[in-house]
């Protein structure tokens, strides 16, 4: 019950913080300096398709290596902590974040906001989805069918056992959607298919 607490606390905080991240953007003086556009006929059908693997690609990375970061033992204090005071992680714990830490992941949206053109439905879909997929990944129990991780497509997706060994272990399994960058970079743990197949569904 205590760890519930903190976590809601913390996730409480983080809301608010993800919500004033897109109000000081788009209805401030600050919105003529994005690429944020009103109208979905503003740019074609092909880009309003094409803007969402692309937005999900690059928060995948900008969160790999901003996660990574935060692990250096001089980082991990001030903005990572909170997050691994739970080691065995509910979905309360999915965004259960030290304001720094908050700020930095919510930097993901001026990014996406500077460099592409977006409109309300990629920000609808862009937060929903990054909220579904965070909170599976703290389930503390797997969806997905045991012959998933080795699979030629699930071995690049990310898995809320991948996630929940992050927590087990400290270190290793970055990722968010995605496991490309964990394997390219060599930080996935050597046991993850073994202990995923040992506990995912049949």
């Amino acid at each position: 019950m205590k760890d519930y607490r903190r976590e809601i606390l913390y996730s409480c905080m983080t809301i608010v913080i993800f919500s004033l991240v897109p109000v000081l953007f788009l209805f401030t003086p600050l919105r003529p300096y994005t690429q944020y556009y009103n109208d979905p006929s503003g740019h074609s059908t092909l880009w309003l398709i094409a803007a969402f693997p692309l937005m999900f690609i690059i928060h995948d990375t900008y969160f790999y290596w901003a996660h990574r970061l935060m692990h250096h033992r001089r980082l991990f204090p001030w903005f990572h902590k909170v997050h691994h005071l739970s080691t065995n992680p509910s979905p309360w714990a999915a965004f259960s974040f030290q304001p720094l830490e908050a700020l930095v992941e919510a930097g993901i949206f001026p990014l996406l906001l500077f460099i592409m053109p977006l409109t309300h439905i990629h920000i609808v879909v862009f937060f929903a989805v990054m909220m579904v997929y965070n909170v599976y990944g703290h389930l503390g129990w797997e969806l997905y069918p045991r012959w998933f991780a080795r699979h030629w497509f699930g071995k690049w997706i990310n898995t809320s056992f991948n996630h929940n060994q992050h927590h087990q272990y400290f270190k290793g399994n970055y990722g968010l959607y995605f496991l490309w960058w964990d394997r390219w970079a060599g930080t996935i743990r050597e046991d993850y298919e073994d202990k995923f197949e040992a506990q995912a569904l049949k």
